[in-house]
């Protein structure tokens, strides 16, 4: 399939912007459901382009980050699906597959950026410390243009050398540089989490921590509960978090009631 300059100039456009929000703007324009549209219409066939997407988007619902560590990319991965269905006419779910190593290259792609930012942190506590806005400005927009920019530009290299050429791409990544990255992701999710039960956790709610990770064992124990665990774990939160919220009003009610009378009724 022929590109024009148009067409490659806008799915770098696109995946700049996408890749921004995945962290910064929070529309869900990153979304594969959403790109996989855009990708199709840019590329001049929208209904593969929202098949495609929301094939990956399933694949996807369960991969969320925890703390800093990352899961496959969904912005590299659901557009370069997208992309690989359309020109080389690939089954949705044969393009899905072949883009897992494009989305994982932009894992490591994330967390590298993250590993070179956080230095950056230092600078950003001493601007805060001199309430310098736009210096704490300048260190966010430089962030944000750094990883749209590799985004931007692994993409449209993958998306004018095709699916061969991300291959030697991928493969000609030193094995110390990716076992690296893989180390540091890995020790991220731990860190990261316990970065937020640290700002978070209540010593009120230990119990549901472990009674949540005892559940989340026994239902991924059983082959049958194990696809569906997400949802199943999440109604039963849902579930726990609904009757704390009604005993808690219930209680407030009634304490309320009780001084309903003050002093002057002799109560």
């Amino acid at each position: 399939m022929d590109y024009s300059i148009i067409q490659v100039l806008l799915i770098f456009i696109v995946t700049f912007i996408v890749a921004i929000d995945q962290f910064s703007f929070l529309e869900s324009l990153y979304q594969p459901i959403v790109t996989g549209m855009v990708v199709g219409f840019i590329l001049g066939d929208v209904q593969t382009g929202l098949v495609v997407g929301g094939t990956y988007q399933l694949m996807t619902i369960g991969n969320m980050p925890v703390g800093g560590a990352q899961p496959p990319n969904a912005v590299i991965g659901g557009i370069m699906a997208a992309v690989l269905a359309i020109t080389l006419k690939l089954e949705p779910a044969a393009a899905v597959a072949t883009a897992i190593p494009f989305s994982l290259l932009g894992q490591y792609g994330v967390t590298l950026i993250f590993s070179l930012m956080s230095p950056v942190m230092s600078v950003a506590d001493r601007y805060a410390h001199e309430a310098n806005d736009k210096g704490i400005d300048r260190i966010n927009y430089l962030s944000m243009a750094a990883l749209g920019t590799i985004f931007g530009v692994i993409v449209t290299l993958f998306f004018i050398g095709g699916a061969t050429f991300g291959e030697t791409v991928v493969n000609m990544i030193p094995e110390w540089l990716m076992g690296g990255l893989s180390a540091a992701g890995g020790m991220m999710r731990y860190v990261g989490f316990a970065i937020l039960m640290k700002v978070m956790l209540s010593k009120d709610l230990w119990g549901f921590l472990f009674a949540g990770f005892a559940m989340a064992t026994i239902v991924m124990a059983s082959p049958t509960l194990s696809g569906p665990a997400l949802i199943i774990l999440a109604f039963i939160g849902f579930a726990i978090a609904f009757w704390d919220f009604q005993i808690q009003t219930k209680f407030k009610s009634h304490q309320a009631q009780t001084y309903e009378g003050g002093e002057e009724d002799g109560i």
